[in-house]
């Protein structure tokens, strides 16, 4: 297959072409892609869905890492130089559809298709800016500004096309997990986000575009205060875009 630039290469059209060492898997809700401490010998490109990595110490605390969307790769760790075992637990959100390549098959793909291994080095960078920023997110935000960010992220603001208008369902378990609080805070959050008019939740959760307030300019009003003015399209998308490489991209959590 000829080598194409980065910027007009399709990986899932690349590995749709049949070849051994690929194969398309489709999981349900709920469903593991893999479980903690499993071999890690085979990566993921998801194509359509949502993914949750958790971890679970050895006290059998559970806690939420990171959510993953279509595009990402799931289980790049088993690239390391030494085979191990599996550092997480990738769980379906919703009905999945992803490329599963084993660990030898994702080899050769990185030395013989240079377009695929600049999309692989992407991922792995943009990977490597979101923990960094969910650590800064961690020790200097609070636990609300954190919730705002990780529904933001959700919703896939600041990213290229039109945000997502229903997030897929997530409990506030999950939410808790992940920005480091009790779920009877993500539940006060929530109910004071959607009082201001921040977001629309009746099972399903809708993010309005004034929630970029809390995250970009901090303005979260008193109880009982006026809502906020909403950020300009243009602004907000400005913004956003220079804040992911930082403290915010899909990585403002």
């Amino acid at each position: 297959m000829a080598n194409t630039g980065s910027s007009t290469f399709d990986p899932a059209v690349f590995l749709a072409h049949a070849c051994l060492g690929r194969s398309i898997v489709e999981l349900k809700t709920g469903e593991r892609f893999y479980t903690q401490g499993d071999q890690a010998d085979s990566v993921f490109h998801l194509q359509h869905g949502r993914v949750k990595l958790t971890v679970v110490s050895k006290s059998g605390k559970e806690a939420t890492v990171t959510l993953l969307s279509s595009g990402d790769f799931v289980g790049h760790s088993a690239m390391a130089s030494v085979v191990g075992l599996r550092l997480c637990t990738a769980t379906a959100l919703s009905t999945c559809t992803a490329f599963k390549i084993t660990r030898n098959e994702m080899i050769r793909i990185l030395h013989e298709e240079p377009a695929f291994s600049d999309v692989f080095m992407k991922f792995l960078l943009e990977r490597a800016m979101r923990a960094q920023a969910d650590l800064v997110d961690q020790l200097f935000n609070n636990s609300e500004k954190r919730l705002a960010r990780i529904l933001l992220l959700m919703a896939e603001f600041g990213m290229p096309g039109e945000p997502e208008q229903l997030l897929p369902h997530i409990t506030q378990q999950t939410l808790a997990e992940m920005i480091g609080t009790t779920r009877s805070r993500v539940s006060f959050f929530m109910n004071r986000f959607r009082s201001l008019g921040f977001i629309d939740y009746n099972g399903r959760i809708k993010v309005h575009r004034s929630l970029l307030n809390v995250v970009l300019l901090d303005q979260l009003p008193e109880h009982g205060a006026a809502k906020q003015p909403v950020l300009s399209t243009s602004r907000a998308s400005i913004e956003l875009s220079s804040n992911r490489k930082s403290l915010f991209r899909h990585k403002v959590r």
